[in-house]
């Protein structure tokens, strides 16, 4: 199963060597960077590794489109650029989609941090999306290309677009909650503080669900690196 990785990056120099050196041991069908306009050593660094480097306008929905279109695998992974995957991340992928009742799905997460309170919060994350088949870019999506087409792609929204593609998928058929986990920063627990970050991200999601516009939830969600 040739599975392709796309990962948007904007200003990403703190994590992005990281990631690819993870990424990339675990041999994928093909590594896609789309960069969104960085200003930082994202680029320099990128060009390091034997990865496809493209350039798409500023906004993860849309450079995630952008890298979904170049992509030739038969399954289209997205990672953000502060996620480590598991090293049996593309066979338990394989493994789930080899059950054609699978259209995609996405992994546990562990949030990387000191905080003791982090350690609860990805727990919550992963039962939360589990009870709803519902994940975030943080647990790393992954969709069978010809699904992701039919979809529509990621919404072109500048928030709340992975809630939007996992609900879209999950109306399709059935999502494969995987057990294994991915590592991501908990940079913006740390940066702005575990519990007002909580705060904060529940009352997003929530307000998006009422329906309240991405657009205008965009101006207090921050752009934390």
């Amino acid at each position: 199963m040739n599975i392709s990785v796309v990962l948007p990056v904007l200003n990403e120099e703190q994590s992005i060597r990281g990631t690819l050196q993870s990424l990339i041991r675990l041999t994928p069908y093909e590594i896609i960077v789309v960069d969104g306009g960085s200003r930082d050593r994202t680029l320099e660094i990128c060009k390091e590794f034997a990865v496809d480097v493209m350039h798409a306008e500023r906004g993860r929905a849309r450079q995630m489109n952008v890298g979904a279109r170049r992509a030739s695998g038969e399954v289209l992974l997205f990672l953000h650029a502060d996620t480590r995957l598991p090293q049996s991340a593309l066979n338990d992928i394989a493994a789930a989609l080899s059950d054609s009742r699978y259209l995609g799905g996405r992994f546990d997460v562990e949030l990387e941090g000191a905080h003791w309170m982090l350690k609860i919060v990805g727990t919550l994350i992963n039962y939360r999306s589990r009870v709803t088949q519902v994940g975030t870019g943080d647990q790393a999506l992954f969709v069978r290309r010809d699904v992701f087409e039919r979809i529509g792609g990621f919404q072109d929204i500048p928030l709340m677009e992975d809630v939007a593609f996992s609900r879209a998928l999950k109306r399709k058929g059935a999502v494969a909650c995987l057990r294994s986990r991915v590592v991501t920063s908990a940079r913006r627990w740390t940066g702005e503080g575990v519990w007002s970050t909580i705060l904060k991200m529940w009352t997003l999601k929530l307000l998006y669900l009422f329906g309240i516009s991405p657009v205008r939830l965009k101006r207090y969600y921050g752009d934390t690196r």
